[in-house]
């Protein structure tokens, strides 16, 4: 995608992929009694099959660095990527309050969707909210997601091309 294609496309936030959210249930279970961080990343619906304009969340981009305790995560501010796909961000409470925090409030600026998940981490352990922290609608899409491995298929060609338009 070059630039021109990612500074027009659709902004809205359709849903989560069901297999992202199940990822980061079971992330947060698994970093249990601390927290579990992320950055929400999207794919054009489009591009899974669906016939709609906007953006899926696809992707849980975890942060290197990223230091967690019981009580809050703290993210390295400089090892977060300038991606025009960041959507918003995702983290658990291990206390399994699912509302926003006064911290958490401070960090919502970034993004226009953003995932609280609290213990025990189930299907219904989780709440969605806008940049204000206010609670939000978002939908659990079924959809195929894209093959990791397709990630890193590029080619030398490719890498000029993307750095051509920079």
């Amino acid at each position: 995608m070059g630039l021109f294609d990612a500074l027009f496309r659709s902004s809205e936030v359709l849903g989560i992929a069901e297999e992202t959210l199940e990822f980061a249930l079971e992330s947060s279970a698994e970093t249990h009694p601390n927290e579990y961080m992320g950055f929400l990343r999207g794919t054009e619906a489009s591009a899974l099959g669906l016939e709609r304009d906007g953006l899926v969340i696809t992707d849980v981009l975890v942060v290197p660095g990223t230091e967690t305790n019981s009580v809050s995560a703290t993210v390295r501010t400089n090892m977060i990527p300038n991606d025009v796909k960041a959507l918003g961000s995702i983290h658990s409470h291990p206390n399994g309050v699912v509302r926003p925090s006064d911290a958490d409030l401070e960090t919502f600026g970034r993004g226009s969707v953003h995932v609280i998940i609290g213990a025990p981490y189930q299907r219904s352990d989780w709440r969605a909210f806008d940049s204000q922290g206010k609670p939000t609608q978002l939908n659990v899409l079924e959809v195929e997601l894209p093959d990791a491995e397709e990630f890193f298929d590029f080619t030398q060609a490719d890498i000029d091309e993307d750095l051509q338009w920079e």
